[in-house]
């Protein structure tokens, strides 16, 4: 992508982040797929993830065209894995959550941009293993995923008790 950077979200940004996750909500909800059907995330996940450090934004010419939750860390819905294993046993790694990509703007590289930052934050961090997870009729999330290298793992569960199809990379 030309003219693309990534930078840590501000609290101004609170507003385009969440009409990125309406833009989402609506999307899936086209596409059938339940996910993110419940209101979250909201306003107040991505305030959250702002506090936490952990929020970034893609601008493609000053327009904020993408927004995740990337970090290195931990995540307790990856420590059981049904279906499948982990390729590594790590006990932190890195994580992308919240992966949202203007519809006008899809196809454009801004998930991939995404998942090259959180290789980048992994390798910086000592670290050689990347999670993800997406709900399994998201196609679009599943080929991006793999087109970048994650393997399909197996099926983790959400506090919620909802599954999601976990991917893994080693870099």
């Amino acid at each position: 992508m030309d003219n693309v950077t990534i930078r840590d979200a501000k609290t101004s940004d609170i507003p385009r982040v969440a009409e990125l996750y309406d833009l989402a909500r609506a999307s899936l909800r086209a596409l059938g797929i339940d996910q993110w059907q419940d209101g979250y995330p909201n306003e107040e996940t991505a305030l959250a993830d702002i506090t936490r450090g952990i929020s970034r934004v893609v601008e493609r010419d000053g327009l904020v065209v993408a927004t995740a939750a990337v970090y290195v860390g931990h995540e307790p819905t990856y420590d059981a894995i049904y279906n499948g294993a982990w390729l590594a046993d790590a006990p932190e790694y890195g994580i992308i959550h919240r992966i949202a990509v203007d519809p006008g703007l899809k196809r454009l590289g801004a998930a991939s941009f995404i998942m090259d930052h959180c290789a980048s934050l992994t390798r910086a961090a000592g670290l050689s293993v990347l999670r993800c997870d997406t709900h399994a009729g998201n196609a679009a999330m599943r080929a991006a995923l793999e087109k970048n290298g994650y393997a399909r793992r197996g099926i983790i569960r959400l506090l919620s008790g909802a599954e999601r199809v976990a991917y893994e990379k080693l870099i």
